[in-house]
C-alpha cells in the first residue's frame, strides 16, 4: 500500500506547477542575501581550540593574524635609521587610530591590533624613561648602555615583550643588538640591525569572513604614497587569493560546462525547446538549493561550488535515457531511482568526516541529486517521452540473457581496477595551503621565501588550552609548563649560554606561597602574541592558553608534539584541547590515511544495502557494490599516482563511487542491452565527462582535482557498466508501462 505521504506516480500539469513554484520560491533569497563563498582554515575544518577560544578567550584569536613585510624602496637600512623609523611609527599611529593619510579607512572592517618591532621597543625604552619617539639619534635613547639589553635576568616586563618582537619580526640571524646582547657580535650600544620586518595585523569586520584583500588594498595605497614597501603575506592571505582563483574557475567553468551540454543535448534531442526547458530546470535546481542552503544558514565555500558543475552533468542523465533507451517508462524510472539512491548513498559518508569542507560539499551534492532526481521524474520526465522516436513496446516478460562471449571481462576487468589500489604509492599529503594553490603560483614562492627568512613565517603556532580554576594550586600546571619546555620540537632563542623555548602564556615570575593560578596570572602580563592567556567564562577562569611555538615545515614533529602534550597532560592529571593549523591538517590526514580504505567499503556496504532494499535482489546489489568499490579503490589509487592523495581527493573517491552505482545499476537491472541503451549510457557518460574535463582544467586544485578523477571514474564506469551488460544474469520481469 502507498504510504500517505508518497506522491504519486505522475502528476498533472498543476502538481508540476506547484513543483517549480516551490522551487522558484526557494530562490527569492538569493535575491535578498547572495551567497558569498569563502576559504579559510574554519571552513576547512572543525578545530576545537579555535572553537573554545572564540567563546572564553578575551584577547583576539591567534588564527585571525596577517603578516605585512615592510621594506624601504631603496631596500636599505630600516632599523638603524631612526628618522625612517619616526615615518613607520607614524604610519602605525595612523592604521591604529583611523586618522590621517594612512588610515585603514574600510566600511565594516577595520583592524583590531598591530604588534611591530618599534611599538614594542619604545614601550621597552619608557620603561627607562628613554623616549624612542622623541630622539634625534640612537645614542639619545642608547646611552648609557643598557647592560645585559632585554634578555637580562632583571629585565623588565615591557623589555621582555620587546625582545620577542625582535626574534619573531626580524628576520632571522639579525644582529640583535641592545635586544640581546649575549648574541655573538650584539652590542647594548647599537639598535637590532635589519634591513626589512613584519607587522602582524589582527582584522575583524561587522559579518564575518573577513575580506582579507581589504589590507592588500591598503598596503598598495600606502606603498604607492611613501618610500615604503608593504607587503601582506601570510596562511590567511594565502587562503583569499585561492578563494578569488576558484571564483575566476567558476566564472569560467559554468558557461562553458553549460554550452557542451546545451551542444550534446541539441545533438542527441534535436528539440531546441527541450533542451530550453532542460537548462532552464538545471538552472533552477541548482538556484532553489543555492537559496534553501542559504536560508538554513549553510556557510558555503569555494569547495562547494565545485559541486555545481557536478549537480548540472547529473541532471541530464535522464534526458538521455528517457529519450534515447529501449526502455520501457516503468524501467527507466526504476533504474534512476536505483541510481540516484545509491549514488547518494555513496556521497553520503562524506557526511561523518571531520573535515567540514568534506561535509559541505557531501551536503551540496546530496540536495543537488536528490533535486535532480526530482525534476526530472515529476515535471520533465512527459517533455523527454514525447522526444522518443518510435518507442519500443518490451515483451511482457523477457527471457533469460544468453551467455555474451566477453562476459569473462568481468572479473578482469574487477582485477585490473584492484591492481591499480595496490601499485598506487602510500602516503596521504597534509592538509595545508599549498593543497589550494596551483603549483606554479608566484605567492608560493614568496612564502617559502618568507618562511627562509622569519622565523615567524617559518613557525607554526600549537595553541594548548588547560582546563584550570582560579583557586587552584600553581604546580601541577608549572609541573606540565616544566616538562612540556624540554620538548625538542619546539623552536628556542639560544644565546650560548642560554637556551630559552618559545612557550608563552606562563607568568614570568614565581608564584608566591599562597599564591592561587587567580592571583598569580593577574600579577602577569602577556607576551607578544598573547595579552591575556587566561580563558574566562561568566567572569571565572575556567583555563590557561599556552602557545607553543613549533617548526612549521615538519608535519611529522607536529603530530608527534601534540601526541607528547596529550600524553603530558593526563601525567599530570590534566585535561584540555590542543589546536593550530598544522596539528590538526596532520591529525587529519594520519586519520583519513588510516580509515581510507574502511571509508571505501562502507560505501560499497551503503550501496549494497540501498540497491538490494530499491531493486529486491541482492545479486543484482551485490554487482552493483562489488563494481562501486573496484572503482572507488581504484580512484584512490589514480589520486597517489596522479600527484598525491589527500583529504582534497576524499570527495572525488566517493563521488566517483556514487557515478560507479548509477552505471552498474542501468547495467545490472537485467535487461538485454540494446544499441540505443548503450547509445544512451554512453551519451550520459560523455555529458558528464565533458563537463568534469572543463572542470579539471581549473587552476583551482580542488576544482582540478576533482574533475581529473571524476571524469575518470565516469570512463573506468561506463565500461564497467558496458561489461556487465554483457554478463548473463537472470532478468526481472520487465513491465509495460501500461503495467506500471
Amino acid at each position: 500500500m502507498r504510504p500517505p505521504w508518497a506522491l504519486p506516480d505522475e502528476l498533472d500539469r498543476r502538481g508540476q506547477a506547484i513543483v517549480l513554484t516551490v522551487l522558484a520560491v526557494l530562490c527569492l533569497p538569493l535575491l535578498v542575501v547572495p551567497p558569498e563563498a569563502s576559504m579559510d582554515t574554519a571552513a576547512l575544518f572543525d578545530d576545537p581550540a579555535r572553537d573554545r577560544l572564540a567563546e572564553e578567550a578575551t584577547t583576539e584569536g591567534l588564527s585571525g593574524f596577517l603578516i605585512v613585510r615592510v621594506r624601504h624602496d631603496d631596500a636599505g637600512p630600516l632599523t638603524t635609521n631612526l628618522s625612517r623609523v619616526h615615518d613607520l611609527m607614524a604610519i602605525e599611529a595612523g592604521v591604529l587610530h583611523g586618522e590621517g593619510a594612512y588610515a585603514f579607512d574600510v566600511e565594516h572592517t577595520w583592524i583590531e591590533r598591530l604588534e611591530t618591532p618599534f611599538a614594542r621597543w619604545s614601550a621597552a625604552f619608557d620603561s627607562h624613561n628613554r623616549s624612542m619617539a622623541e630622539a634625534d639619534t640612537w645614542s639619545e635613547v642608547l646611552q648609557p648602555p643598557l647592560e645585559g639589553g632585554w634578555c637580562a635576568d632583571d629585565a623588565t616586563v615591557e623589555e621582555q615583550r620587546a625582545l620577542e618582537a625582535s626574534l619573531l619580526l626580524l628576520p632571522k640571524g639579525s644582529n640583535m643588538g641592545v635586544a640581546c646582547p649575549a648574541f655573538a657580535g650584539a652590542s647594548p650600544a647599537a639598535p637590532p640591525i635589519a634591513n626589512e620586518l613584519l607587522w602582524m595585523v589582527w582584522m575583524d569586520s561587522e559579518e564575518p569572513p573577513t575580506d582579507w584583500l581589504e589590507l592588500q588594498r591598503w598596503a598598495d595605497k600606502v606603498s604607492a604614497d611613501t618610500p615604503y614597501t608593504f607587503e601582506p603575506a601570510g596562511v590567511n592571505m594565502l587562503f583569499k587569493e585561492s578563494e578569488e582563483i576558484a571564483k575566476e574557475d567558476l566564472s569560467i567553468v559554468l558557461p562553458v560546462a553549460a554550452a557542451l551540454l546545451t551542444t550534446l543535448l541539441l545533438f542527441v534531442l534535436r528539440r531546441p525547446m527541450t533542451v530550453a526547458k532542460t537548462l532552464g530546470s538545471v538552472g533552477l535546481v541548482v538556484a532553489a538549493e543555492l537559496g534553501l542552503l542559504t536560508l538554513c544558514g549553510h556557510r558555503f565555500t569555494v569547495i562547494d561550488a565545485i559541486a555545481i558543475p557536478i549537480i548540472m552533468a547529473v541532471a541530464v542523465d535522464g534526458a538521455f535515457w528517457y529519450s534515447v533507451s529501449s526502455r520501457s517508462k516503468a524501467e527507466v524510472r526504476r533504474l534512476l531511482l536505483v541510481a540516484m539512491i545509491t549514488t547518494i548513498g555513496a556521497v553520503s559518508l562524506a557526511l561523518f568526516s571531520p573535515i567540514r569542507a568534506q561535509r559541505g560539499l557531501a551536503l551540496v551534492m546530496i540536495i543537488g541529486i536528490f533535486l535532480d532526481w526530482f525534476v526530472t521524474r515529476y515535471v520533465m520526465e512527459g517533455v523527454y517521452l514525447a522526444t522518443r522516436r518510435a518507442p519500443p513496446r518490451p515483451p511482457a516478460h523477457s527471457s533469460p540473457l544468453s551467455f555474451a562471449p566477453i562476459a569473462w571481462l568481468w572479473p578482469v576487468a574487477l582485477v585490473l581496477l584492484a591492481a591499480v589500489a595496490v601499485t598506487s604509492p602510500p602516503g596521504v599529503e597534509v592538509l595545508d595551503i599549498d593543497q589550494f594553490m596551483p603549483e606554479d603560483d608566484p605567492s608560493l614562492d614568496e612564502l617559502d621565501d618568507l618562511r627562509g627568512t622569519y622565523m615567524i613565517a617559518s613557525s607554526t603556532l600549537v595553541q594548548v588550552l588547560v582546563d584550570v580554576e582560579g583557586g587552584d594550586d600553581p604546580d601541577r600546571l608549572i609541573d606540565f609548563t616544566t616538562q612540556l619546555s624540554q620538548h625538542p620540537t619546539l623552536i628556542a632563542y639560544d644565546t650560548g649560554t642560554a637556551r630559552q623555548p618559545l612557550l608563552l602564556g606562563i607568568p614570568n615570575a614565581d608564584p608566591y606561597v599562597n599564591d592561587t593560578l587567580a592571583t598569580w596570572y593577574d600579577r602577569h602580563n602577556g607576551p607578544l602574541l598573547l595579552d591575556d592567556p587566561v580563558l574566562r567564562m561568566n567572569g571565572e577562569m575556567t583555563g590557561i592558553h599556552l602557545i607553543a611555538i613549533i617548526d612549521g615545515e615538519d608535519a611529522d614533529g607536529a603530530h608527534l608534539f601534540q601526541q607528547d602534550v596529550n600524553d603530558l597532560m593526563e601525567h599530570n592529571d590534566l585535561t584540555g584541547v590542543i589546536g593550530g593549523d598544522l596539528v590538526i591538517g596532520i591529525a587529519l590526514a594520519k586519520a583519513f590515511e588510516a580509515t581510507r580504505v574502511v571509508q571505501v567499503l562502507a560505501a560499497g556496504a551503503a550501496v549494497f544495502a540501498l540497491a538490494g532494499m530499491v531493486t529486491g535482489s541482492r545479486h543484482q546489489a551485490l554487482r552493483i557494490a562489488v563494481g562501486t568499490v573496484a572503482v572507488g579503490i581504484a580512484v584512490d589509487g589514480l589520486a597517489s599516482h596522479m600527484g598525491g592523495r589527500g583529504v582534497n581527493t576524499a570527495p572525488a573517491v566517493l563521488l566517483g563511487m556514487g557515478f560507479a552505482a548509477d552505471y552498474l545499476a542501468h547495467a545490472s537491472a537485467g535487461h538485454r542491452s540494446t544499441s540505443r541503451d548503450a547509445f544512451a549510457r554512453w551519451g550520459a557518460a560523455f555529458s558528464s565527462v565533458s563537463v568534469f574535463a572543463v572542470v579539471g582544467l581549473s587552476r583551482y586544485p580542488p576544482a582540478q582535482d576533482t574533475g581529473q578523477l571524476l571524469a575518470i571514474s565516469v570512463l573506468i564506469s561506463v565500461m564497467l557498466a558496458a561489461i556487465l551488460a554483457r554478463v548473463p544474469v537472470r532478468a526481472r520481469p520487465v513491465l509495460s508501462d501500461e503495467e506500471a
